[in-house]
């Protein structure tokens, strides 16, 4: 078998009125690992992974899942992923191991083995003690974490996860996080991310997939997308703009200074040995900064670069309404 759980080959989707969606992507996504989707809205990141898990079908191309042809084999497909929609699909009226029962009768499994299954489950997110208790007294971190766990009740190899954090306080979300990292290390499952958050994508994913206008722009770890801005940014304000003439001859490595105002930003290879070398040379030519700053390249640069915009949220349709439907498929 493959080490690829998911190819693609110049999958494309055009919707009515010649609107091409996505325009021929490619794509192999390695078995066990975190996979990261980012794009601005309108980018085709939704639409691709609608066609992944099935809910929608590929207007040509070819994608498998698990070696199941996505058109042809879809109930396998099916049967092999898990999906957790960005908006709550739980009964609020039900306790949460109810919730969890009856994910497992929509996919027909016995009834020994899933109530075994969801006790694990109820464990693997802290949720044990709180499993007889009604959806409704649950607070919105405690929400999520049931929402996880439903993506999960059927076994599956591939979990879609559609802005699994969306809405939480910074430190609900990176106990979020743990969960998230907790399912791949002990259930071994192939994780692909959608996020708005890019602190989330950074912290998560081994690999992060930037889509725009249907393309993708690049594929890459998270450190190979940030070299690729080359360099770290020395931010100096000073008292007149003679001293930033100075300033921006002081190393020939330097590349072409931004001057704003008062202030300049040199991009250097390396800050932590460039900067020393700066300091001395303000101090050698009587320069004195009002203000000093180095910025690390970040992947919110690398996204404003390569796209154009800056990150948004999601408005509107979610990338999982039609796809929570697969839930209720039966073998």
């Amino acid at each position: 078998m493959t080490e690829y759980i998911i190819e693609t080959t110049d999958l494309r989707k055009t919707y009515p009125g010649n609107i091409m969606a996505v325009k021929g992507i490619h794509l192999q996504i390695k078995q066990g690992e975190i996979f990261g989707f980012l794009g601005p809205n309108g980018a085709g990141k939704t639409t691709t992974i609608k066609m992944l898990s099935t809910s929608i079908t590929p207007t040509s191309g070819f994608a498998t899942v698990m070696g199941y042809d996505i058109v042809k084999d879809s109930m396998q497909v099916r049967r092999n992923i898990g999906v957790v929609p960005q908006d709550l699909t739980t009964d609020e009226d039900l306790k949460a191991v109810e919730n969890l029962r009856m994910v497992a009768r929509f996919y027909d499994l016995p009834k020994g083995p899933s109530n075994r299954k969801i006790d694990e489950l109820l464990a693997l997110v802290d949720l044990a003690d709180v499993g007889d208790h009604y959806v409704r007294t649950f607070s919105g971190g405690m929400r999520k974490r049931l929402e996880l766990i439903m993506g999960l009740v059927n076994e599956p190899k591939v979990l879609f996860l559609d802005e699994p954090t969306l809405g939480l306080d910074v430190q609900t979300r990176a106990k979020m996080w743990d969960y998230i990292k907790r399912i791949r290390s002990e259930l071994g499952v192939t994780i692909i991310l959608t996020t708005h958050y890019l602190e989330e994508a950074d912290e998560l994913s081994d690999r992060i997939c930037i889509i725009d206008h249907g393309n993708i722009i690049t594929i890459g770890t998270s450190a190979e997308l940030k070299a690729s801005l080359k360099g770290d940014t020395i931010i100096v304000e000073t008292k007149n703009e003679e001293s930033l003439k100075q300033i921006s001859g002081f190393t020939e490595s330097v590349e072409e200074p931004t001057v704003n105002g008062r202030e300049i930003r040199l991009t250097v290879k390396n800050a932590d040995s460039d900067l020393p070398l700066l300091m001395d040379f303000m101090i050698k030519n009587g320069i004195t900064p009002m203000k000093m700053s180095v910025q690390k390249p970040s992947l919110d640069q690398v996204f404003l670069k390569l796209t154009g915009n800056e990150i948004r949220e999601e408005s509107g349709e979610t990338a999982f309404k039609q796809a929570i439907n697969m839930r209720r498929l039966r073998k």
